[in-house]
């Protein structure tokens, strides 16, 4: 664990359970945690709030990631998410309320803290540049070198290549030529680029940030196949999205952010895709605006 994490010994208590609005009674009735022992959680947030001044951007989230499970993070635009994936990275820390990692508290100064921990986000800009090629982007920052005239470092490129092509392949990922601009790749393509690196550099958990938005069918298939293969190998996922239809297949789990609070986590057994469709769209406050409009006179 980094320098700046603040631990104590302590393990995570049992999940809020969440009700839900409206026509998903099930939902309601059905409402679970994860009943998991402390060691079968990697990652927690205990009651985390935060505040930006007088805004509330996060209020009493509870939220908890099983090793090995992919748990989806539900919401609209201005639920929440973004507040809550920086948080989880490090970006933000918590105005109140515990954030924990292997049963222990912690307390990220930095993005850093985070991935000295193997916790890695994946936004939506995939932090990639164009013009590089396919290795050059796969160990920004951390190339492997080797030495020119037996003194000077310099970055090996065939080695980067060679493991580029090879990671990449692993996870289904076959690409033409390592040495090729990253620019000339899909936007499938580079997702999952972004996501394969962060596996092959020791991410235990991983956090992805709305990974199909902008892609076509297909593209989003090849995602959700990674993740797949991600899960696979034991990895944590966070799974962000607004589009239920790509969450439900590949989740296991389910939190659902509304205004900033939690509308409850629940388990694939425990609801249904039509029952998760309903909590966002909002459930008894939409049925109430139908009745409205119905009832109105232009």
């Amino acid at each position: 664990m980094s320098d700046t994490s603040n631990v104590t010994h302590g393990a995570a208590n049992s999940m809020a359970t969440g009700s839900s609005a409206g026509t998903a009674t099930t939902a309601t009735a059905t409402a679970t945690t994860a009943a998991a022992s402390g060691d079968d959680v990697i990652l927690a947030l205990e009651n985390v709030s935060k505040y930006f001044g007088k805004v509330i951007a996060l209020s009493g989230v509870t939220l908890r990631l099983k090793r090995g499970e992919v748990h989806c993070l539900l919401g609209d635009n201005g639920a929440g998410k973004s507040t809550l994936i920086k948080t989880l990275a490090g970006v933000h820390q918590p105005s109140s309320g515990q954030y924990l990692v292997d049963g222990k508290p912690v307390l990220f100064e930095s993005p850093k803290d985070a991935l000295d921990l193997g916790i890695a986000t994946v936004y939506q800009d995939l932090a990639l540049v164009p013009l590089l090629s396919v290795a050059r982007n796969f160990f920004m920052g951390r190339e492997p070198q080797k030495k020119l005239f037996g003194f000077l470092n310099v970055m090996d490129l065939e080695t980067s290549a060679t493991t580029a092509r090879d990671k990449l392949a692993e996870m289904g990922i076959h690409v033409r030529d390592p040495h090729q601009p990253i620019g000339t790749m899909s936007g499938g393509e580079k997702q999952c680029l972004a996501i394969a690196r962060a596996i092959h550099f020791g991410a235990r958990v991983l956090i992805l940030d709305e990974p199909t938005a902008a892609l076509g069918v297909k593209q989003s298939f090849n995602v959700l196949k990674l993740i797949h293969k991600a899960r696979a190998k034991g990895i944590s996922v966070i799974f962000i999205t607004h589009n239920v239809h790509h969450a439900y297949p590949i989740g296991d789990s389910f939190t659902l952010l509304n205004r900033g609070k939690s509308l409850g986590t629940f388990t694939k057994e425990t609801i249904s895709k039509d029952e998760v469709l309903d909590m966002m769209a909002g459930g008894a406050e939409m049925q109430k605006m139908i009745g409205e409009l119905e009832g109105a006179t232009i």
